[in-house]
């Protein structure tokens, strides 16, 4: 051993990540308990042996033994030896099932096994460079649809457009709006249905988010929305919007400072641009201390930060911080900026930017 080593601190660090292994494996089975329905099914439900819970959600029950053992053994579910029940306490559905929308943290479990399916192309990326192109992430369309549905969809109306000062109220009387990176354009198809004077128009590269977007909108026969599949950047607006709005998309793209510039162009002189993105400090020592500050920069590291350098971008990344947005911003002609952070969300910043 070298001269000086702390044993002490050598245990803590082991212990740390034998705690993260379990954390893995926790996540992975969170996940599966989120796309089974198991968390859902069980909320509520009275002590079940497995099978009787398999019956209820229509699974394979020799599986759902096993998942429910381990999250037994995990202190999720609890367990009665003597008659071999399982059940899900009330506190703990309050943070794993659907029900429990916005505070469903199940659903960001989905992203482990998301990030791990594409390990092998991130380790050709460190060992040769490039990127990951974004196809290559599996689900990713379907976890940012019910991510964003919690993250933005679920207080849209009441905590996030009023941000944007007399939004609602204009949104009522009419006006047009532009959502750029608009993915299964849940968000755009619920501003649709509540304002029917407006008319929204949502804009993705990806092909499998505006068809989604598109069904979405059909389903809810909405005739004030749009979507087109375009890049950001490439984007020529063919009239300026009163309002554009960006949830968590710009640090996605190739090019994001080009995109700035063009939702500038798009908007109207006395218009506003409401952006969403990760609450980085851009400063690891700053941003340490952050709640989920490792999954995050994970998300950068695994997922946005490839995708981008697939594209021939430069690599924003996703934990660029506040003060780079706020650069950008300004370099793309917005003269005037306010940053929000709402209550119960310690992961996302809100940006409202109008033009100098």
């Amino acid at each position: 051993m070298e001269a000086g080593f702390d044993f002490a601190r050598a245990e803590r660090f082991s212990g740390k990540l034998m705690a993260a292994l379990d954390g893995a494996a926790l996540g992975l089975l969170t996940s599966v308990g989120h796309r089974t329905g198991l968390f859902d099914v069980m909320r509520g439900l009275a002590p079940a042996t497995p099978a009787e819970v398999a019956k209820r959600a229509g699974l394979v029950e020799r599986y759902v033994r096993e998942w429910c053992a381990a999250l037994a053994a995990a202190g999720v579910l609890e367990h009665d030896p003597e008659s071999g029940r399982f059940a899900l306490p009330a506190e703990h559905a309050a943070a794993l099932t659907r029900a429990a929308r916005p505070g469903n943290l199940a659903v960001a479990f989905q992203w482990i096994p998301l990030l791990g399916a594409v390990e092998d192309e991130i380790v050709n990326c460190f060992e040769r460079g490039g990127g990951v192109p974004a196809a290559a992430y599996e689900r990713f369309h379907a976890v940012r649809a019910e991510e964003s549905d919690q993250s933005v969809v679920a207080g849209l109306l009441e905590r996030v457009l009023p941000l944007v000062p007399g939004l609602p109220a204009a949104l009522e009387r009419g006006g047009q709006m532009l959502d750029v990176g608009c993915e299964s354009g849940r968000a755009l198809c619920r501003m649709a249905e509540a304002f029917p004077n407006s008319r929204f128009v949502g804009i993705d590269c990806a092909p499998e988010a505006i068809a989604s977007a598109r069904a979405l909108a059909r389903e809810q026969g909405l005739a004030n929305v749009e979507f087109r599949r375009a890049d950001a950047a490439d984007f020529q607006a063919d009239d300026a919007f009163d309002w554009i709005s960006a949830f968590a998309s710009l640090h996605r793209q190739a090019r994001p400072a080009l995109v700035l510039r063009r939702i500038a162009e798009a908007l109207r002189p006395e218009g506003s641009f409401l952006m969403q993105e990760y609450a980085g400090a851009g400063d690891v020592r700053a941003d340490g201390g952050r709640p989920l500050a490792t999954f995050l920069y994970a998300l950068s590291c695994l997922q946005s930060l490839p995708v981008a350098l697939a594209s021939g971008g430069a690599g924003l990344g996703a934990m660029s911080g506040e003060s780079t947005a706020r650069r950008m911003l300004a370099q793309a002609g917005f003269g005037h900026v306010a940053v929000h952070a709402l209550p119960r969300d310690p992961v996302h910043l809100y940006y409202v930017a109008r033009k100098a």
